[in-house]
């Protein structure tokens, strides 16, 4: 039998979130502890970046090793996540998640006693893996549990918690770097997750409710090695082929890439034309919210990759500033991009998607201007003279995230919710990897010749994309005011 959330919630209000969580409820607290969860695996992809130059000088690693212990990250994140989402349906969202949680504090553990940098390149691989598992259960829940304005709100503050964790990171890993605790300069910023995680593991038991779709969907075996495969045979040429000299391989590898990503697309549709739900479903890929969502989540994710990657090595090796300076930088984009998401989904609720399209004006500004403050200024450019462009970045990015987020799941069948929220992250992760692997590769080129140019030529790709997002967030379905949803979302 099937109860309404809105029900649920009325039986479980002025309950602590112990009792909410046993009735089938998720109290505001259980959102939180589920936010941050869902923090410090995001936070983990970034938070590497002001650590680079010092891991480079510690394990001595090449150019590519230290874009691969960011990609590799990337690549098994994206790879597993739609197989995340499906085992939470199956066996349990909590289960799953808590599960996921021990892995990843492990496998922070063994990436911050990492002896070499192929050592820690394997362990940052399955800190991905175990991520990938996690995640997903946070929105699944969401999904599942809550509806109306709570669903609308809980997203769109997962949207936002998604990228004040990446700025967050960059600040986190530059503080944590330069205290150089005992010693172990680049290694507290894995550490750090291990009593965070369990602090997170221990409160997530008692107030996260158990949740499973009643309508599981099988593992798709194929679709998964097949994706993974398309994935790995893009990313690694991208991210290795600069600094190898482009041997014949790398053209090889990705000419395998598109004949494995057709091979994948034609695996799915035989799949569902079965009757069977593949990894990634061709009839919800289709819904007008993912179609065109996940095309803007994907160019936007590609974009801003890239900027945190490319920014802190412009700020530590280019403007020699220190790993602390260097995080302390991005901190006027992490104030505004938080201040701008606590905000987003009221200005969301009101104006649409003009509050999109207006992010996306206000957040092109702030890179012309950044752009303009660096290559006019180079090399003597201070942090301060950065913080009012970044500032508007972090403001424009704000909106246009919380919006897309939204938009993405807004078609999606409730039953479906693991699926798409799956499907939605990997495509997310994978624009980060990508842009990693493609304008960092750009970036990593010019760099040697005039990094301030370095800098602008990959800016200038990221400006094309956010002018695109601009005029393309028109084409996403209307946003309203969060109506209470048509259909039940809790099965009992």
């Amino acid at each position: 039998m099937t109860a309404p959330t809105s029900s649920l919630h009325a039986r479980a209000s002025g309950l602590s979130p112990h009792a909410t969580a046993r009735a089938g409820g998720l109290h505001p607290f259980g959102v939180f502890v589920l936010l941050a969860g869902a923090f410090l695996p995001i936070m983990d992809f970034f938070i590497t970046n002001v650590a680079l130059p010092s891991i480079d000088a510690s394990l001595h690693a090449s150019a590519s090793s230290l874009e691969l212990v960011i990609a590799g990250y990337g690549v098994a994140y994206a790879t597993l996540l739609v197989l995340g989402g499906r085992l939470g349906d199956r066996y349990g969202r909590r289960r799953v998640f808590l599960g996921a949680l021990v892995g990843f504090v492990l496998a922070s553990l063994a990436c911050g006693v990492a002896s070499d940098v192929g050592v820690l390149i394997g362990a940052r691989i399955v800190q991905g893996a175990t991520a990938a598992l996690l995640v997903p259960q946070v929105l699944a829940t969401f999904h599942h549990v809550l509806e109306g304005e709570r669903r609308a709100r809980a997203v769109a503050l997962y949207g936002a918690t998604s990228g004040i964790a990446a700025v967050v990171g960059q600040l986190v890993g530059g503080l944590l770097v330069s205290a150089d605790i005992a010693g172990t300069s680049w290694r507290p910023i894995f550490l750090v997750n291990v009593p965070l995680g369990v602090l997170v593991l221990v409160v997530a038991a008692r107030v996260v409710p158990d949740t499973r779709s009643h309508h599981p969907v099988g593992i798709d075996l194929p679709g998964t090695v097949l994706f993974a495969a398309t994935l790995t045979a893009l990313l690694v040429p991208l991210t290795e082929g600069h600094s190898l000299g482009w041997p014949w391989w790398t053209w090889l590898s990705l000419a395998l890439a598109v004949v494995l990503g057709g091979a994948t697309y034609g695996v799915e549709k035989r799949a569902e034309r079965r009757g069977e739900v593949p990894l990634l479903p061709p009839s919800v890929l289709g819904l007008p919210s993912m179609s065109r969502g996940l095309v803007m989540v994907f160019a936007f994710s590609v974009g801003f990759g890239a900027f945190m990657f490319v920014f802190a090595l412009t700020v530590q090796n280019g403007l020699h500033a220190d790993a602390l300076h260097g995080g302390l930088a991005i901190l006027p984009m992490a104030l505004l991009f938080f201040a701008g998401s606590l905000l987003a989904p009221r200005v969301i609720g009101r104006y649409g998607r003009a509050a999109l399209s207006a992010g996306a004006v206000v957040q092109l500004v702030g890179l012309a201007l950044l752009v303009t403050v660096l290559v006019g200024n180079w090399p003597h450019v201070g942090l301060w003279a950065m913080a009012g462009p970044l500032a508007l970045v972090g403001a424009g990015q704000s909106m246009l995230f919380a919006g897309l987020f939204r938009s993405v799941l807004a078609d999606v069948p409730p039953h479906l919710g693991g699926v798409g929220s799956g499907v939605l992250i990997t495509l997310q992760q994978s624009g980060l990897a990508l842009g990693v692997a493609t304008l960092g590769t750009l970036y990593l080129t010019l760099a040697p010749h005039d990094i301030a140019h370095a800098f602008a030529g990959v800016e200038y790709v990221q400006m094309g994309i956010v002018a695109l997002l601009a005029v393309g967030a028109a084409a996403l379905p209307r946003f309203t005011e969060a109506a209470p949803a048509a259909t039940p979302v809790v099965d009992a």
